[in-house]
């Protein structure tokens, strides 16, 4: 089922391995907003669109709650190692949650990587970017969120 705006964030802790954090749950990320961002290994406009996302994570850690989930797109890309390697070769320092049985790609309706999908303070879905990042549109709807 497609997630809709407004819709409360679905239950992270359902990701059985973290990497960059101990176990989180929806609960302990409520407070601020959250940015949820899908990525894969395998997935060469994630990896081109990385350098943007972190530059961005890195401009609003203070004000937003930033969470990366590997999805898997092939049976290689659930390679632990792998997933660990290009998480570190590309900065990703945020807490990672490793989606090899993709529960919560089902629950979030992932079907294409990268996608990037924004909760405000009250954890309710206001804005989804899907495929080809657009930075600048993902900041602005950010700058909108942490008013």
């Amino acid at each position: 089922m497609k997630m809709r705006l407004n819709e409360k964030i679905p239950e992270i802790s359902i990701a059985k391995e973290w990497l960059n954090s101990e176990p989180l749950t929806t609960e302990t990320i409520s407070g601020k907003p959250i940015c949820v961002h899908f990525w894969s290994v395998s997935c060469k406009l994630c990896k081109k669109a990385m350098p943007s996302f972190v530059r961005i994570r890195d401009t609003y850690t203070d004000t937003l709650q930033v969470i990366s989930v590997h999805t898997p797109l092939t049976e290689d890309d659930m390679d632990l190692d792998e997933i660990r390697s290009v998480a570190a070769k590309n900065d990703l320092t945020e807490p990672i949650a490793i989606d090899n049985e993709e529960s919560l790609s089902k629950a979030f309706n992932i079907h294409f990587v990268p996608a990037y999908y924004l909760f405000d303070h009250s954890g309710k879905l206001r804005y989804i970017q899907r495929g080809k990042v657009n930075a600048k549109m993902l900041e602005k709807q950010i700058r909108r969120l942490i008013r």
